[in-house]
């Protein structure tokens, strides 16, 4: 079986669930092209992209900016003059209501418009891509059946920024939707599309790499607590930080390790200055894999505040919950998107409400008085995770989902 990934960018540090899903479908012997808009710092790459050779299986028009928008717009006009029919499908394609949006897509599709290649299944991870999909397979530069994966902001903000009809084009030519969440899922119905093309299949992890070890500690012992997470608004980490500075004066013990880099991170270290938090609140940065399994064994707690961001950006279902709680590490997060679905509240950690300062410390707090409870939580955690996102698991029912597809008239 041939299948073509369209992702906006290859190799991303912060989406190891697209990659676990790539390397997955290679051990069970699928041919697999990547086809990638920009490659990300080389120095940053994940073990099993070069393990797996993958940056020569991705396609790219060029890794530097400035060279990347001269070839596409060249390839632009050569694809249109090589097949005109390209332009029959702009009808179709472009609406005036989002006229810019759609230009973008058409413009981002450009390296396909030289090529005529087939596959039996075209793979596109996030709606943005899915509608690069439509639009090459209309225009006849791919072949195969197009299954989109639909995540979070591509269903949130993205929608809010280009309105509701933005997947119609999609919805009426793609074969089927692979929402990660039942929320997401009910959305997608929402919106218009066929409920008949769309079947929850969620991302997961490799439960081998982020092993087991339960959690025992005494009530006096010093407590490690952990987020993992881009510093973006939708992260919620600020609340993390208020919570924790709350949860510091009854347990002087404490260190909070926050991994991960972004936008806000000058924000979180004027934060953790102004309430003088800089002994207790460490800013680590981004690290690799190995390094974050590391600190996961060495932790207690897993906190994960996400919240709406003001563009209505929301959250998937985030990878850095499952890996914690693989790990047997209780997690303390809040009622947003998918983690729902992913968190029994009081079981396998705690949900509170979005921006709830004071119920994120209470939650932190009463797992640290309660070192038993923890322990539960933990092998809970790890129970949940081994039934419903282990990626092993999830790589073969995507097998059968592709064969089923591919089985249909």
């Amino acid at each position: 079986m041939r299948i073509a990934f369209i992702l906006d960018k290859f190799p991303s540090v912060s989406e190891t669930f697209i990659l676990n899903q790539i390397t997955g479908l290679i051990d069970r012997g699928y041919d697999i092209d990547i086809y990638a808009d920009w490659v990300q710092d080389p120095d940053e790459t994940h073990p099993d992209v070069i393990n797996y050779g993958l940056l020569n299986q991705a396609r790219y028009v060029s890794r530097h900016r400035f060279v990347r928008v001269c070839q596409k717009i060249t390839l632009l006009f050569q694809g249109v003059f090589k097949s005109p029919a390209i332009l029959s499908q702009l009808s179709f394609f472009f609406q005036p209501y989002r006229f810019l949006e759609s230009f973008r897509i058409f413009y981002s599709a450009a390296p396909f418009f030289q090529k005529k290649v087939s596959y039996d299944i075209i793979h596109c991870h996030f709606g943005q891509n899915g509608l690069k999909g439509a639009l090459l397979r209309r225009a006849g530069a791919i072949r195969g059946k197009l299954v989109t994966t639909f995540h979070g902001f591509d269903i949130s903000g993205y929608i809010d920024q280009h309105g509701r009809r933005i997947y119609n084009p999609l919805f009426s030519n793609g074969d089927l939707f692979l929402p990660i969440s039942e929320k997401w899922r009910n959305k997608l119905v929402e919106l218009g599309c066929n409920e008949n093309k769309v079947l929850v299949h969620r991302m997961g992890v490799d439960c081998d790499k982020f092993a087991f070890s339960p959690r025992k500690r005494n009530l006096n012992d010093s407590i490690t607590i952990v987020t993992i997470a881009r510093l973006v608004e939708k992260k919620g980490v600020e609340y993390g930080i208020k919570a924790i500075a709350k949860t510091v004066k009854n347990h002087k013990k404490l260190q909070y390790i926050i991994i991960g880099g972004g936008p806000l991170l000058k924000a979180m270290r004027r934060l953790i200055r102004s309430l003088r938090m800089e002994d207790s609140i460490k800013l680590i940065g981004r690290k690799r894999q190995q390094e974050i399994i590391e600190i996961l064994h060495k932790s207690h707690i897993l906190i994960a505040p996400s919240v709406t961001g003001r563009d209505g950006d929301q959250e998937g279902t985030p990878v850095s919950l499952m890996e914690a709680m693989a790990t047997g590490i209780p997690v303390v997060s809040t009622h947003h998107s998918g983690i729902n679905e992913l968190v029994e509240n009081g079981v396998t950690g705690f949900l509170v409400p979005e921006r709830d300062i004071d119920s994120l410390a209470d939650r932190i707090f009463y797992l640290i008085a309660h070192p038993d409870i923890c322990l539960q939580m933990g092998l809970a955690a790890r129970g949940h995770i081994e039934n419903y996102f282990n990626i092993d698991r999830l790589n073969n029912r995507l097998t059968e989902i592709y064969k089923e597809l591919l089985e249909q008239a």
